[in-house]
């Protein structure tokens, strides 16, 4: 089973409140989430290899560690998730974007695909895939499942805030999947929004209704 990493850290749980309040703004909303975006890489690519390699400082030759050729890839579903990049590729320039395309059909509350673009070596890198809310589970599930069937299998899940019943559905739809969260919060309400959540975060970031 996939491990679920909250990322409690002091800075993310500060910025999140600040999120979360009604009368934050489209501009304000947008920076704080490329901020604990920011925050949470650093959490999510503790584990990469790394090698030792030799150098020359001002003082003498050493040996020093660097990231050890790991090819990374951010894939936000959108469009929420792109608020999210921007603060993953500030600290890791060189990797990929993809992007998936995902709606929530307003009847069913299930997502529909209507757009997938990968790096050509998407199968090949490690996958991040960035989305703010985590809430039926849907989106995401079908977002790894749209990745696999293009042979991608090392992915991990990033979202900002989460609740019980999403991190269920993805946990039995994609054991192999680690997901890093930055809140779990009480549950899902009567049209499938987070409680208490921070509203709908597309909304919010692009400041449309």
């Amino acid at each position: 089973m996939g491990q679920v990493h909250v990322i409690n850290h002091p800075l993310v749980q500060h910025k999140l409140t600040l999120m979360r309040q009604i009368e934050t703004g489209a501009k304000d909303f947008r920076e704080l989430l490329s901020e604990i975006a920011t925050l949470m890489c650093y959490e999510v690519t503790r584990d990469l290899p790394m090698e030792e390699i030799e150098i020359e400082t001002p003082i003498c030759k050493c040996k020093s560690k660097i990231i050890s050729g790991k090819k990374l890839g951010i894939v936000p579903i959108l469009r929420a998730g792109l608020g999210m990049v921007d603060g993953f590729v500030s600290l890791i320039p060189t990797c990929r974007v993809g992007h998936i395309g995902l709606y929530r059909d307003p009847e069913t509350h299930l997502p529909v695909e209507y757009y997938c673009k990968l790096p050509p070596d998407a199968s090949e890198r490690e996958l991040i895939v960035v989305d703010p809310m985590l809430a039926t589970g849907g989106s995401s599930c079908d977002a790894i499942t749209m990745l696999k069937k293009r042979g991608c299998h090392n992915i991990k899940l990033v979202c900002l805030v989460g609740c019980p019943e999403g991190i269920k559905k993805v946990q039995e739809t994609h054991p192999d999947v680690d997901i890093f969260i930055a809140a779990i919060d009480e549950r899902l309400n009567e049209n499938k929004y987070i409680v208490p959540g921070l509203g709908d975060a597309g909304d919010r970031i692009f400041g449309t209704k």
